[in-house]
C-alpha cells in the first residue's frame, strides 16, 4: 500500500507543480498559495540559488551562471526545442513499451499502433512547422507593405519608429529583443519553439496546441481503455465478488480495483495521469489564445491594454476625486444643510464607483473575420500582394 500511496502523492504534487508554474499568474489564482508558489519557481527560487552560488563559490561562478541564464533566457536556442522532442519520444517509448502489448484487447485493435505513429508525426511535423516557420519579419525591404496591412489605433500604437531597426513600426508589430527583429502582429517569442508566434505562424502555433492536446487526450483514453480492458479480461470484478464476497457496488470495488491497478499496472497509470495533466495545461493554453484570436487580439495588446486601461482608471479616479473633493469644499462654504443620516450616508454610493475605462479594439471585426484573418494572414493573401506590386 505504501507504493500505491506514494504513486497517488507523486501524482498530485507533480499536477500542484504544473499548475503553479505555468498558470500561476492566472487572475483566479490571485492572493492564493498557488501565486506565492510560482512567485518562488519563478523568481524566489532562482535568486536564492545566485545568493549561494555567490555567497560559496564567488563572484566568477555567479557571473558564469548569469552568462547560462542570458544564453537560454535572452538569446535565440534549441534547448526546449530538445527538451520537446526529448519528452515525445520518450514518452511515446514509454507507452509503446508497457501498453502496446495488451494491443490488440478488449476494446483496442491493432489499428491503434499505427494511429498513435501518425498522430505523434504529424505532431512533430506541426512543431517544425511553427518553429522555422517565418513569423512575418519586417525589413526595410517590405516594411511600406505592412504598414498599410493595419491602420494605428492612436491608443496602443502610433506612429514611431523602430529604435534597433531604424524602420517605422507597423500597428502590431513589435521588436523581439529575443530574435533581434520586428514581427508583424507580434504574439509573443515562444522559447519551445525558439521562434516569434506573429501573423504568418499564428495558424500554426494554434494547430500545434490543438492537435497536442488531442494527442495527449487520445492517449489518456486509449491508456484507460487498455487497462479497462484488462479488468474484464483477467475477470478481476468477478474474482472480487465471488472469490473475497466483496459487494458488488461501486463504492465498495472502487478502492479494491484501483488497489490492484496501482500494484500490476503502475507505469500505465503514471503515464495517464501525466498526459491528463499536460493534455488539461494544453486545453488551457489553447482556449486562452483561441479567445485572443476570436477577437483579435495578441498576447503583445494583452499586456498593453491592461497598462493602458489601469494608468485611465488611475486618471479618472484622480478626477473623479478631485471632483468630490470639490464638490465638499464648496459645500462647507454654502448655508448649512439638513444633517444625512449616518445610514444614508453608510450606503451612498461613492463617486470612484461609476469610473469606467472602455476597451475599444478598432482590429476587432467580428469572430468569422478574425478567424479568417488568422488562417489567412493579410500578408498572403491576393488583394494584399497586388497592393505590394502597386506600391512598388
Amino acid at each position: 500500500m505504501g507504493v500505491q500511496l506514494l504513486l497517488i502523492c507523486h501524482g498530485f504534487f507533480t499536477l500542484f507543480v504544473l499548475v503553479s508554474f505555468l498558470c500561476g499568474r492566472w487572475p483566479i489564482f490571485d492572493n492564493t498559495f498557488i501565486q506565492r508558489f510560482h512567485f518562488f519557481l519563478t523568481f524566489g527560487a532562482y535568486d536564492y540559488f545566485l545568493r549561494f552560488v555567490g555567497s560559496v563559490l564567488g563572484s566568477k561562478s555567479k557571473d558564469a551562471v548569469l552568462s547560462i541564464e542570458y544564453y537560454c533566457c535572452d538569446r535565440p536556442n534549441p534547448l526546449l526545442q530538445i527538451i520537446y522532442l526529448v519528452i515525445i519520444s520518450f514518452t511515446y517509448y514509454f507507452v509503446a513499451k508497457s501498453s502496446f502489448q495488451y494491443i490488440p484487447g478488449y476494446y483496442l485493435s491493432e489499428i491503434h499502433w499505427y494511429i498513435s505513429l501518425v498522430a505523434i508525426a504529424i505532431g512533430i511535423l506541426l512543431f517544425l512547422l511553427t518553429s522555422f516557420s517565418d513569423p512575418g519579419t519586417i525589413t526595410a525591404d517590405n516594411v511600406t507593405h505592412y504598414l498599410s496591412a493595419y491602420p494605428y489605433d492612436n491608443i496602443i500604437f502610433s506612429k514611431k519608429e523602430c529604435s534597433t531597426c531604424k524602420i517605422p513600426k507597423p500597428a502590431r508589430s513589435k521588436h523581439c529583443s529575443i530574435c533581434g527583429r520586428c514581427v508583424a502582429r507580434f504574439d509573443h517569442h515562444c522559447g519551445w519553439m525558439n521562434n516569434c508566434i506573429g501573423e504568418k505562424n499564428t495558424r500554426y502555433f494554434m494547430a500545434f496546441l490543438l492537435w497536442h492536446f488531442l494527442l495527449c487526450l487520445y492517449g489518456t483514453i486509449a491508456i484507460g481503455l487498455i487497462l479497462a480492458g484488462r479488468l474484464k479480461e483477467l475477470k478481476v470484478v468477478y474474482i472480487l465478488t465471488v472469490y473475497y464476497g466483496i459487494e458488488k457496488t461501486f463504492w465498495d470495488l472502487a478502492p479494491h480495483v484501483v488497489q490492484w491497478l496501482l500494484g500490476s499496472y503502475n507505469t500505465q497509470i503514471l503515464l495517464m495521469v501525466f498526459l491528463a495533466i499536460i493534455s488539461m495545461l494544453l486545453f488551457g493554453f489553447f482556449g486562452y489564445h483561441a479567445k485572443l484570436c476570436l477577437s483579435n487580439t495578441t498576447t503583445n495588446e494583452t499586456f498593453k491594454w491592461q497598462d493602458y486601461m489601469e494608468l485611465q482608471r488611475k486618471v479618472k479616479e484622480a478626477k473623479a476625486s478631485a471632483a468630490a473633493l470639490r464638490q465638499s469644499i464648496s459645500g462647507l462654504s454654502n448655508e448649512r444643510k439638513p444633517s444625512v443620516s449616518k445610514w444614508r450616508s453608510f450606503f451612498r454610493r461613492s463617486p470612484l464607483e461609476d469610473v469606467v475605462v472602455v476597451k475599444n479594439n478598432v482590429y476587432d471585426k467580428g469572430f468569422i473575420h478574425n478567424i479568417h484573418e488568422v488562417i489567412s494572414p493579410l500578408s498572403r493573401r491576393t488583394s494584399f500582394t497586388q497592393t505590394k506590386l502597386k506600391s512598388s
